[in-house]
C-alpha cells in the first residue's frame, strides 16, 4: 500500500545535484520520494563515515564485473568505452551514506512545487513546446499539462538534469556493496543503453544516484518505457531537446493505465461530522456515494462523475481535502509519495489556469522528525495501538493506530501523525 506522509522526508540522495531531488528553491526539481523502482535508494540515516578505498580494490571489482557484464550480453568494446577513465567517486558514497534528514510539511512542499515561478516557467515551456506536446498528447492520451508538470517537478523544465557520469556513479555504488545488487542491475541496464547506441558514454549524465534526463528515468525504467518519438533511431532523453523525454513520460503513464479525460483528482469540501475513517486510498466509493455523504467540490458544487474515488487529507482534518481518481494512482507509479502526486496534479491544473488550493493548512504545525516518528510508533504500540513495527514511516498501519488512539482520547480521528498526538502519548 502507498506510504502516507505527515511530512516530506528528504535525504541527501534527493538533493538537486542528485536528481532524486527535493530542494525547495523554486528553480530546483522537487521529488520527495523515489518512484517505487528506486525505493532502495532511501537508506536508513547513518553517521558520516570515512571512506577509504584504493584504486586497486576498485579495479579488481571492475574486472570481476566485466565478466558478469559479458554474461549479460555486454560486449568488451562497449565495456571498455564505458569504463574508460572511470574512477571511484568518494563524493557519491559520501552523499549516499550521510543522508541527513530534512523534513517538510506538505504545504511547504507544495509552496515550492506549485510556486508562481514554477507555474510561470511551466506555461512558458508549454508555449515553447506546444506542437510536440500536442503530438504527444494525441498519441498517448496524457494531457500536455500533466507531462509538463512531471517535467517541472523532476528537473525544473530541464534546468536541473544532473551532471554526474552515470557509469561512474553506478559503478561506485555497486562496488560499495550496501545495495550492490540493485545498483549493479542499474549499471548493467546503463551498459545496455550504451550498447544500443542511444547515447555516448560520457554524455550519459544525470543524478549521482542514477536518474537521467529531463524527467529522471533510472536505467531499467528507461529500457522498459523510453521511446524514440523523433524517429531518429535513438531514445535521447539527455538532449537539450526534451521531445523524447517528454514522450517517454507520457508513454510511461499510458502504459500504467492513464484514463483519457479523467482528472487526477480535485480539492473538495467535507461536511461537518465527516467520518475520517473513510479517508485514504483503501476506501473507494462512487462519486454519487460521496455526494450523498455531503462531499462537494471546493466551490460547493456537486463533483462530476469520474468513476471510483477516494478522499485524501494529507494535512489532517485542518488541512485541504482531495477526491482522487484512478489517474492519481497512475501518477503514483512515477513516484509513490502523495505529496508528489498532488504536486504534479495541482501544478498541471494551475498550468491550465485552475485556481490555487482554497483550504487553509495547519501551518503552525511542523512535520515530525525521524526520531519522533519512531517514538510515536513505539508509544502507540506500548499503549495498545500496534503500528506493525517501528520504522519511522507513517503508513496505513500507523495511521490506523493514530486514529484509534485519537478516538480513545477524544481527538478528531483523522489519522494525522502530528506533534500534538506525540505529546498526548508522552
Amino acid at each position: 500500500m502507498r506510504k502516507r506522509f505527515t511530512g516530506i522526508v528528504i535525504s541527501a540522495a534527493m538533493l538537486p545535484s542528485a536528481g532524486f531531488s527535493t530542494a525547495f528553491a523554486v528553480e530546483s526539481s522537487v521529488r520527495p520520494e523515489p518512484r517505487p523502482a528506486v525505493r532502495a535508494l532511501s537508506a536508513p540515516v547513518v553517521e558520516p563515515t570515512e571512506i577509504r578505498v584504493s584504486n586497486a580494490e576498485f579495479a579488481r571489482w571492475i574486472e570481476g564485473f566485466r565478466r558478469r557484464a559479458r554474461a549479460q550480453g555486454i560486449s568488451d568494446a562497449v565495456f571498455a568505452r564505458a569504463f574508460a577513465g572511470i574512477q571511484y567517486d568518494t563524493d557519491v558514497i559520501r552523499r549516499d551514506r550521510n543522508q541527513a534528514e530534512f523534513t517538510k510539511a506538505i504545504w511547504e512542499y507544495l509552496d515550492s512545487a506549485v510556486s508562481q515561478t514554477r507555474i510561470n516557467n511551466g506555461r512558458a515551456a508549454m508555449r515553447q513546446h506546444a506542437r510536440v506536446l500536442g503530438e504527444i498528447e494525441a498519441r498517448y492520451g496524457v494531457p500536455a499539462s500533466v507531462v509538463t508538470a512531471v517535467w517541472g517537478l523532476e528537473s525544473a523544465y530541464g534546468t536541473f538534469r544532473g551532471s554526474n557520469d552515470i557509469v561512474e556513479s553506478l559503478a561506485t555504488l555497486a562496488f560499495d556493496g550496501r545495495r550492490g545488487a540493485f545498483f549493479e542491475e542499474q549499471l548493467i541496464a546503463a551498459l545496455k543503453i550504451l550498447q544500443n547506441g542511444d547515447v555516448a558514454p560520457r554524455n550519459m549524465t544525470g543524478s549521482w544516484a542514477g536518474a537521467m534526463g529531463h524527467t529522471q528515468f533510472i536505467p531499467t525504467s528507461y529500457l522498459d518505457y523510453a521511446v524514440d518519438f523523433r524517429g531518429d533511431g535513438r531514445r535521447d532523453i539527455w538532449s537539450d531537446d526534451p521531445t523524447d523525454a517528454l514522450a517517454s513520460t507520457a508513454a510511461y503513464l499510458a502504459r500504467h493505465g492513464w484514463v483519457k479525460g479523467q482528472p487526477w483528482g480535485m480539492e473538495v469540501r467535507l461536511p461537518q461530522g465527516f467520518d475520517y475513517g473513510q479517508t485514504g486510498d483503501g476506501v473507494k466509493k462512487s462519486v454519487a456515494q460521496w455526494t450523498r455523504l455531503g462531499v462537494r467540490d471546493a466551490a460547493g458544487r456537486q463533483v462530476p462523475n469520474h468513476g471510483q474515488a477516494s478522499i485524501l487529507i494529507p494535512g489532517g482534518a485542518r488541512g485541504a481535502a482531495f477526491m482522487t481518481f484512478k489517474n492519481f494512482n497512475v501518477i503514483e507509479r512515477y513516484n509513490a509519495a502523495d505529496a508528489y502526486v498532488i504536486g504534479v496534479g495541482h501544478l498541471s491544473d494551475r498550468l491550465m489556469g485552475g485556481p490555487a488550493i482554497q483550504a487553509d493548512w495547519p501551518r503552525g504545525d511542523r512535520a515530525l522528525k525521524l526520531a519522533e516518528r519512531k517514538e510515536l510508533q513505539q508509544r502507540l504500540t506500548r499503549a495498545g495501538f500496534s503500528t506493525g513495527g517501528v520504522d519511522g514511516k507513517i503508513g496505513p498501519n500507523t495511521q490506523k493506530a493514530v486514529r484509534a488512539f485519537q478516538r480513545s482520547v477524544g481527538m478528531v480521528p483523522d489519522g494525522y501523525a502530528s506533534l500534538e498526538v506525540l505529546r498526548r502519548l508522552r
